[in-house]
């Protein structure tokens, strides 16, 4: 009975402290007395029912609190923000309050690009961090609310004619674009060509911002993470489905007049740098702190341009509060806008003009915007802004942003180098265009190696218009080459460098071109990077294996440099170390090497033979034992399930040396030989059972009905007509093993269908340890 009075008495303090709680919010108004701060505080951490948001402050105390911290007032402009933004309330009111805190913040924004911002190293902008403090930065909910209103979408385009409202509706629509779960159709927009035809030059490059999101596929993940299945899958959904919307925007864009011409003048327009800017990469770093949002950029530069037309050398403020009908805060102080400033504006735009280009490129359209692009000149103008602006000298460590280490890719400077490297990348993979790249007097140079070697000239060469090349002393390719040979080897942009390079080799195979890149010491330069600094980042070892690879397929002149180099088995052993450390690096390698020796044993040729008994890799690579090494290894690592475009490269080279084997009549040979190091491994029947899942997918995949079939076509004597995969992120042509190769046994004419006989060949090893199938279709790897 004694613990009743207790449990009561418990009860009521449980009341009393509920009293006392609702007394400290203020009553019904669910705010705190300034008395219980910490304990709200504490509370809403604790149970997330006590003080938990910002505007839960009462404006008294707010505005008490503000005579002490010096607010300026933000908290309870935007405690009265938060009362009248929602939905039925007065939205004139809202409007005026926004009026009172925009100059607040503009002036913090305005100080911090002119000259008299301060110089100390950790400068605080107050008022920037109180709107963020209590709330105001609050747009993901809006945003996806406003985006799940599709018409509403449309209709904002409407709103970029005028120029007035142009920056504002340009944010608000990449914010939307930013978290909308289906993606707009432009075609849908009314008048998109009249409304794009009339945009200025710096409308266009801001309307880049929006298009980069539009023209994207949704999937915005790495398309090489993707397994092979659920591409296909996919595939086979979008055939059912039509044009993605990102395809159905390409188109739209393609077809207003003069689009792609004003691009090419965006990207390619010079800047003009005057000599004060020392302080320029300084004010690179701290800018793009601050300047992801285009609307501030963009109004500080239109403050520049009206300050050029009207021959003004300063910029006049008016003071806090006030504000014109542009939006410009104003001080009374007189300051100078730095050229670096335009810089800085131009930089950003070519960004996303570059972007916008590369995408267009690599679309279904690609032939269409190459035409294009070449006849605009393109290439040569960003020939000319290369060591002025894309590539200029500066400090790496000026490239450090705060709150950032030296890896980030995420400045301007950096992103634009990217960028500018994907382009080049796009532009040259399987296109004859990529001679445009040279000059006049490297595309002279390519027509005497081949004259001087006894071999047709390229007809890709003959057929360049030589008034739409680089002009200067060296084309954009030789330019490329010494900045790569210059790159200091933690650099990030060794990988898209070599990817760039890759490129321009990539596809039919061309003595010329190896010859032309071997003449500036690229592969010295290649197995230094290997062997030498003993490179460790595994993207940038990928794509030098890569390269490399193509600079030595088939070519004797290059495996005679290849041995001059690693002339010692020291450094053979190391190279050795940096390929077994991950075939799927290095594999593409593998398969160039094995390829470049079958045809080595073909050719009577005294030259041939030299390199054939001096050469380390060769002889390395000739060995039964190091081919079933790989063998076992490239089959073992990947399966069905886990097949990408970045590792399916692994099985396309196993291929190629069963291939090789088949024409020897070693097939069934290589087959046993794999099944007894099954059994040495003590897991029998596992590789072989994953190698005829794989080979069975391998069929269906590259002979599905939406493949290109000339992507099959694989000849053997010049001149060279076959395609051998190079990059190993680019579809089935890149992938495709065995070009350059008769497959066929030694003067045979009829075509090898080898996959079904791989299949025979397993199911005689394997017996009932794989159920027989149905033969698929033939694939005839050398075709007539």
């Amino acid at each position: 009975m004694a613990a009743a009075p207790a449990a009561a008495g418990s009860g009521a303090g449980r009341g009393r402290r509920s009293a006392a709680t609702v007394a400290a919010w203020g009553g019904w108004g669910g705010r705190p007395r300034p008395g219980n701060i910490l304990l709200q505080l504490r509370q809403g951490q604790l149970t997330g029912r006590g003080l938990v948001r910002a505007v839960q402050f009462t404006e008294t105390f707010l505005t008490e609190r503000d005579k002490q911290s010096k607010w300026s007032g933000i908290p309870q402009l935007l405690l009265k923000l938060h009362a009248t933004s929602h939905l039925h309330s007065d939205f004139a009111e809202c409007q005026n309050i926004l009026k009172e805190i925009s100059p607040l913040l503009s002036m913090e924004a305005m100080a911090f690009v002119t000259e008299e911002r301060k110089l100390t190293q950790e400068t605080t902008y107050p008022n920037t961090y109180i709107f963020d403090l209590f709330g105001g930065v609050d747009t993901e909910g809006v945003t996806k609310r406003l985006a799940e209103k599709n018409d509403f979408v449309i209709f904002l385009f409407t709103l970029m004619t005028s120029k007035k409202t142009f920056l504002q509706t340009a944010t608000l629509i990449e914010d939307i674009l930013g978290v909308k779960k289906e993606m707009i159709r432009l075609d849908e927009v009314p008048n998109l060509s009249s409304l794009v035809s009339n945009f200025d030059q710096q409308q266009l490059a801001n309307f880049c911002r929006i298009l980069a999101v539009t023209i994207s596929e949704m999937d915005t993940g790495n398309d090489d993470k993707h397994t092979l299945l659920a591409k296909n899958a996919q595939q086979k959904k979008s055939l059912s489905l039509g044009p993605s919307a990102a395809e159905i925007n390409q188109a739209a864009l393609l077809s207003i007049p003069g689009f792609v011409e004003r691009l090419c003048k965006l990207a390619t327009r010079k800047v003009s740098e005057s000599t004060g800017t020392a302080s320029f990469l300084q004010e690179l770093e701290e800018w793009y702190t601050w300047l992801d949002n285009a609307l501030v950029l963009d109004a500080l530069m239109r403050v520049a341009n009206e300050e050029s037309e009207h021959n003004q050398a300063s910029i006049v403020f008016p003071p806090p509060g006030a504000s014109e009908e542009n939006g410009l805060p104003h001080t009374s102080a007189r300051t100078q806008l730095p050229q670096s400033m335009k810089i800085m504006h131009e930089i950003m735009y070519k960004l996303e003009v570059l972007y916008v280009l590369c995408v267009l490129l690599m679309g279904r359209q690609r032939n269409q915007v190459h035409r294009m692009i070449a006849e605009f000149k393109l290439i040569p103008g960003l020939n000319n802004l290369f060591d002025k602006l894309i590539w200029r000298k500066h400090s790496a460590s000026a490239l450090v942003l705060h709150g950032h280490n030296q890896n980030c890719d995420c400045s301007p400077d950096i992103t634009l180098k990217i960028q500018f490297l994907r382009l080049l990348q796009s532009f040259s993979d399987h296109h004859e265009n990529k001679y445009l790249l040279l000059n006049n007097q490297e595309l002279n140079e390519l027509s005497a190696i081949s004259l001087k070697a006894n071999i047709p000239e390229v007809e890709a060469v003959l057929n360049t218009d030589r008034s739409l090349v680089c002009d200067g002393k060296r084309g954009l390719l030789t330019r490329l080459l010494q900045v790569m040979k210059k790159e200091p080897a933690e650099s990030s942009f060794r990988f898209w460098q070599a990817r760039a390079v890759e490129s321009f080799l990539r596809g039919t195979t061309s003595y010329a071109d190896q010859m032309f890149l071997l003449k500036r010491g690229l592969l010295e330069h290649i197995l230094y990077c290997i062997v030498d600094s003993e490179c460790k980042s595994r993207d940038v070892l990928q794509s030098y294996f890569d390269l490399l690879g193509e600079l030595m397929k088939f070519n004797v002149d290059a495996f005679k440099r290849f041995n001059k180099y690693i002339n010692t088995d020291a450094k053979f052993q190391v190279f050795l170390k940096q390929i077994n450390s991950s075939l799927v690096d290095s594999n593409m390698l593998v398969r160039c090497v094995t390829l470049s020796l079958d045809r080595f044993e073909n050719q009577v040729d005294m030259k041939v033979a030299e390199v054939l008994s001096e050469c380390r890799l060769l002889a390395y690579i000739s060995q039964v034992p190091t081919q079933m090494s790989f063998l076992f290894r490239l089959i073992n690592i990947i399966h069905v399930q886990t097949l990408t475009q970045e590792n399916v490269s692994c099985l396309n080279t196993s291929l190629v040396i069963l291939m090789l084997a088949r024409r020897k009549e070693r097939l069934p040979l290589y087959l046993r030989l794999l099944q007894r190091m099954e059994h040495s491994k003590k897991y029998p029947g596992f590789l072989l059972n994953n190698f005829h899942n794989l080979l069975r997918f391998w069929q269906q995949h590259y002979l599905h009905k939406d493949k290109d079939s000339t992507c099959l076509e694989n000849v053997s004597a010049p001149p060279l007509k076959g395609v051998m995969g190079g990059q190993r992120t680019q579809g089935l042509s890149e992938g495709y093993p065995g070009a350059g190769l008769d497959l066929g046994p030694p003067g045979a004419p009829q075509p090898l269908p080898l996959c079904p006989e791989l299949l025979h060949q397993l199911l005689i090893l394997e017996g009932d340890s794989v159920h027989p199938v149905e033969p698929g279709p033939a694939v005839t790897l050398c075709p007539r």
